[in-house]
């Protein structure tokens, strides 16, 4: 597999991103944050696409500060992790496969996954493969598709633009999915992983791997999951934004069929888009704060 390795002085004097990096041999490279005292039990924040765990700088803060451990990787082809280049590496049941072997080299256990994005997509099924390892979730604007829903247009109109857009600018793309919009600095924050599109196979890939047919490879293994996840009584909180086009309503789903979402204080943060970890930063870790308060 051929990868590429961004460069360290593009994380170099990052906004609000104090935080060192570690790195865990995968099958690639993964780079991934670890604040907080090391004997707590573990948050895992798992971004989405195109972003990376500097999504979560505020919340890492937030519960590092609160006595959390707090680990924030950055998906294979993201972030500081290895990119590779050919696009066929990016598959659907490969990012669950290294994400699986980051949390078993970590030796992780009574686990919360904080989800977002492709962080729940992928995150759901290792919990689903791994269940004894997590002790409750948080989804954030994300959903777990079979390909048997009908999914929201503006979701074909972003799988369409990131087949034929001829730079996948990922710094406008994410202030695009904000309601308010980033700075400058931010988005070259979000850029700093990808010094070209030679880079961005990952990104570029990601749209085309969810399920939108009933026989889409990813299909059986996600119904597995599911049957998982409709078992799963430990708790499950909904934190997603009113303003996310492509996720809304996917909470809903969970709440009817997962059985740990049932007496959970579900909340819907108001004034985000969907990447609500920079529209409501701190109403954001405020909930993930709250609901391991409430969760024991």
């Amino acid at each position: 597999m051929d990868v590429l390795r961004t460069p360290d002085e593009r994380f170099a004097a990052l906004p609000d991103y104090p935080f060192a990096s570690q790195y865990a041999d995968v099958g690639a490279r993964m780079a991934y944050v670890d604040e907080g005292p090391a004997q707590a039990a573990p948050c895992l924040l798992m971004h989405g696409e195109p972003t990376w765990s500097y999504l979560y700088r505020r919340t890492i803060d937030v519960l590092a500060s609160a006595g959390h451990r707090v680990i924030a990787p950055d998906l294979i082809g993201f972030g500081r992790s290895d990119k590779p280049t050919q696009r066929h590496d990016h598959s659907y049941a490969n990012h669950v496969t290294w994400m699986a072997a980051f949390v078993e080299r970590l030796d992780l256990r009574n686990i919360t996954l904080v989800c977002h994005d492709w962080g729940g997509l992928i995150g759901l099924r290792v919990l689903a493969e791994n269940p004894e390892r997590f002790a409750r979730v948080l989804a954030a604007n994300t959903a777990l598709p079979t390909g048997e829903q009908r999914m929201p247009d503006a979701f074909h109109r972003w799988r369409s633009f990131s087949q034929n857009a001829e730079l996948f600018a990922v710094g406008n793309i994410v202030s695009g999915g904000t309601l308010g919009g980033l700075s400058d600095e931010l988005i070259a924050a979000y850029d700093a992983p990808f010094p070209d599109d030679s880079y961005t196979a990952g990104p570029r890939q990601m749209p085309m791997l969810v399920p939108v047919t009933a026989d889409d490879p990813a299909g059986a293994a996600n119904r597995a999951a599911w049957a998982v996840l409709e078992a799963w009584r430990k708790p499950f909180l909904c934190a997603f934004s009113d303003g996310d086009p492509i996720t809304r309503g996917a909470d809903r789903v969970f709440q009817a069929r997962i059985p740990g979402c049932a007496g959970q204080a579900h909340l819907t943060i108001a004034g985000g888009g969907h990447f609500l970890q920079e529209d409501r930063p701190d109403e954001f870790a405020a909930a993930v704060l709250g609901f391991l308060a409430a969760t024991g």
